[in-house]
């Protein structure tokens, strides 16, 4: 066996023996049903092509025009970096900064790290800095969101069809084609690429030998660490104070640190700040007729009032079901997990991977904030500027992300009977 054949579960902490897949098959978890892994076409140059394809397309979005308006002579257009400035020059520094980062920083990051791993794994060679590169490939994963911001950008330019005449640009199709290349891209999983340069040789040094795993340790009970960067699992070290990955130098824990105490932190201030959010205006309309301040909840009744009802749906689930949704679920699973509570697992388990997983499109908001109010800039016409309330609602995004990222699954499934089976 090599060392990379066990793997953990990471929702409920199961080992399982890994055994190939075909495309398009599914490795799930014989406890929880969480996907372990996926088959895919792990060839390496097939890789560095569409992620070199992608960060072509990714240079295109940025730097063109995503949309054009036109009303009375007056033209405007708005790049995704140019709308991030001017957001930073009203005085919504925090926000712009968040955007810039979720949108334009972390997608980057992901696409340069891929292109740079996978064309040297395609030469047969190991690059310099590949385990710290493919961790930042995990890192940026979880906060990347091209997908949420494109659907925004369709939000955006709907709502300006009642003001002005729309002219789409070149960046709407490239953030288009970005969407669908990341997809794809996702499918990517970097713990594959780790196995598959496991045994590669650096650059400039000579072939190294696969590193086995001593079974005899799994065989006696002794406790194991599974590495949440890499899937690489190893004996606990009783003699060392902080183990970190052999592999790729993570930090080794059995269960994260303070999990329960961190998520409630972050849960109670976002909490605090959703009342804010919603109650405080997220713009502000100058035009001809005066000023008008504009809610989360008077968008939803705008679109809803002016024939886009199914726009009117997806902000309010969006923007409003999902944050109270994700602040109930998330205060149900740390109050059963700090009371060691056994009433149903599984259940709770899938709970917490909803939560994880639509806790990004409550950005949505922000996003359509963003662009129109770097479109709708027409001097003494009309123009929008950011409220208070878009600095609320954006802080009560991030610190739910952060809460669910900080509580543990595994201690759904800690105070359960395993029946003998090992877990980590």
């Amino acid at each position: 066996m090599h060392r990379y054949d066990l793997i953990s579960c990471h929702d409920c902490g199961v080992l399982h023996q890994r055994r190939p897949l075909r495309p398009r098959e599914k490795a799930r978890c014989v406890r929880c049903g969480s996907v372990l892994y996926r088959g895919i076409h792990s060839d390496a140059g097939r890789m560095a092509a569409i992620t070199l394809a992608a960060v072509i397309t990714f240079l295109i979005a940025q730097f063109f025009p995503i949309v054009q308006l036109e009303v009375g002579g007056y033209s405007t257009s708005a790049t995704l970096l140019g709308a991030i400035r001017v957001l930073w020059m009203e005085k919504m520094q925090v926000v712009a900064a968040v955007v810039f980062v979720l949108t334009m920083v972390l997608p980057a990051v992901e696409l340069s790290s891929l292109t740079y791993v996978t064309m040297s794994l395609r030469r047969g060679v190991r690059p310099p800095g590949f385990d710290q590169l493919l961790r930042m490939v995990g890192l940026a994963r979880r906060w990347g969101m091209t997908e949420v911001l494109m659907i925004g950008i369709l939000i955006t330019i709907v709502k300006m069809t009642s003001l002005a005449q729309v002219v789409v640009q070149p960046g709407l199709y490239a953030f288009g084609a970005l969407t669908l290349m990341l997809a794809i891209v996702v499918s990517f999983d970097p713990k594959i690429l780790w196995n598959i340069g496991e045994h590669l040789p650096a650059r400039g040094q000579g072939r190294v030998a696969q590193k086995p795993f001593h079974y005899a340790a799994l065989a006696k009970g002794v406790p194991l660490l599974a590495c949440h960067s890499c899937g690489l699992v190893e004996s606990l070290k009783y003699k060392v104070r902080h183990q970190y990955c052999a592999r790729c130098g993570a930090h080794l824990h059995r269960r994260h640190p303070d999990s329960v105490g961190r998520t409630w932190a972050f849960l109670l201030a976002a909490a605090i700040l959703y009342i804010p959010a919603n109650l405080l205006p997220v713009m502000y309309t100058h035009s001809l007729f005066g000023k008008e301040d504009d809610t989360i909840i008077s968008g939803v009744v705008y679109f809803w009032t002016s024939g886009s009802p199914a726009l009117a749906v997806i902000i309010f689930v969006a923007s409003i079901v999902v944050p109270v949704l994700k602040l109930a679920a998330l205060a149900l699973l740390a109050w059963t997990a700090q009371r060691r509570s056994r009433w149903r697992p599984l259940q709770r388990t899938l709970l917490y991977r909803i939560v994880e997983f639509v806790g990004r499109w409550s950005m949505l908001d922000i996003f359509v904030i963003t662009l129109t109010v770097a479109l709708v800039r027409f001097q003494s016409l009309a123009v929008i500027t950011a409220g208070p309330g878009a600095l609320a609602f954006c802080a009560v995004v991030v610190l739910t992300m952060i809460a669910s990222m900080q509580f543990d699954p595994r201690l759904i499934w800690d105070p359960v009977d395993t029946h003998g089976e090992k877990h980590v």
